[in-house]
Order: C-alpha cells, then structure tokens, then sequence
C-alpha cells in the first residue's frame, strides 16, 4: 500500500476510535507547500528589505502643517568645498568633467527612473536635465516622523547619500512628493532597487510608512525576494 493509503487508514481508524490522531510520519508532508514554494518563502523570510519594512512603524500621514524646504536645511551642505549636488553626481555620472571649484560641469547619465541616457551639462537652461532626488521625499519624510527629528538630524536626511540620487529632471518633478502607494519609477527593473532606498532610509532615520505605502513596497518586492539595502 503506497503512503497516501495508510494517512487514509489513520484518519479513519482516529475517528472509529474516538482517540487522537495517529500520526505516521510522511502523511502531513503531503497537505504541505511544494519544495519550490517552500524555497521561495525561506528567501523572502531572509531578504534584508523585506525584513526592515517589516519592522517599520505603520501609521497614518501626520498633517503637512509647518513643512518648508528650510526646515531641511538651507539648501545643499557643503562639505571640504564640495556642495552636495556635486558629491551625488560625481558618483552618479560617468566620464565625469569637473572645475576647480568642485563643480560636476559635464558627465553621462545612464538614468535609474526611465532607463534613458542622458548627456548632462551645467548652465543655465541644461543643468534641470538632471535633478537630484529625495528618494524619501522631504515633505513625505515630514509627515512620516521627521517632524519628531532635530534640525540637526533632518539636514542630515536631507543630504545623505542614501537618501540622493541624481535623476532625469521630468521625471523627477512628475513624482513630486509621491511615496511608493503613489509613485514608482517607470523604469520596471529599478523598482526593486528603489523601493529598497526608500526602506533603508526611513529605517535609518525611524520614519514610519502608510499600510498603503508598506503594501506597495512588499508588492514590488515579491519580484525580488533576495533584495538587500543599499548602503550609500
């Protein structure tokens, strides 16, 4: 008799008799998830993004009242003669030209938000091509726990490599203050990467997420399973 006869026996002899169920080892492996499914829910158990969404406060929007740019700091820091903007698109940018005041002045962008290349030159009228954005975005941040920061600790946010990647411009104006539940980059194969920003900076600075935000996120993240966070 093959194994799913003698579960069938077990259950009925259990309730002739009135006593607890006989189990015999193997019969409850068959009403169990397939080796495939088991392995996919043991990678998404262990990825790193999933786990720190996880563990992230969920809350409603606190109200936008009090929000400004300033309350972020005055614009871009500047660090050893170097602006923010700067730092970010160096490290963004390929074939990267600079000038003696720590100013990115031309450079390739292979853009994360749309997949396009972008040829990037500092002017007037050409410097927007390429934005830097808040993958957190400032006002979202404030109405997520920001609030609660110092001003010390929200300059910081604000201009944290974690938190800054440079964009094409458009694109990054059509997000505007977007979170995840409202915003994802049309570029289908970054999604992943970014919705994995967005969790490592709110995990870093205590920000907490919507139930629809964190359900956007966990979402895109079924696709990516091993997603880690990035670091800088």
């Amino acid at each position: 008799m093959n194994l799913t006869g003698i579960c069938r026996r077990t259950v009925i002899l259990s309730v002739v008799l009135m006593v607890g169920l006989v189990t015999v080892p193997g019969c409850a492996d068959l009403s169990q998830s397939s080796p495939q499914q088991q392995a996919t829910s043991s990678a998404a158990s262990h990825s790193e993004a999933v786990t720190t969404l996880n563990k992230l406060e969920v809350k409603g929007r606190a109200p936008k009242t009090g929000y400004s740019r300033d309350q972020f700091g005055n614009g871009w820091e500047t660090k050893q003669g170097c602006e923010t903007r700067n730092v970010i698109l160096r490290r963004d940018l390929t074939d990267v030209v600079e000038n003696d005041e720590c100013q990115v002045v031309s450079g390739t962008l292979h853009d994360p938000y749309t997949g396009k290349t972008i040829k990037f030159h500092r002017g007037v009228g050409t410097s927007l091509a390429v934005q830097i954005d808040h993958v957190v975005a400032l006002s979202d941040a404030w109405q997520k726990g920001a609030q609660q920061l110092s001003s010390e600790q929200r300059e910081a946010l604000a201009n944290d490599p974690l938190e800054l990647l440079a964009v094409d411009g458009p694109t990054n104006e059509r997000k505007s203050d977007g979170d995840a539940a409202t915003w994802l980059p049309p570029n289908k194969s970054f999604r992943c990467q970014y919705v994995a920003r967005q969790v490592a900076v709110k995990g870093k600075y205590h920000l907490w997420v919507t139930s629809a935000e964190k359900a956007a996120i966990a979402q895109v993240l079924t696709s990516c399973p091993d997603q880690t966070l990035p670091t800088s």
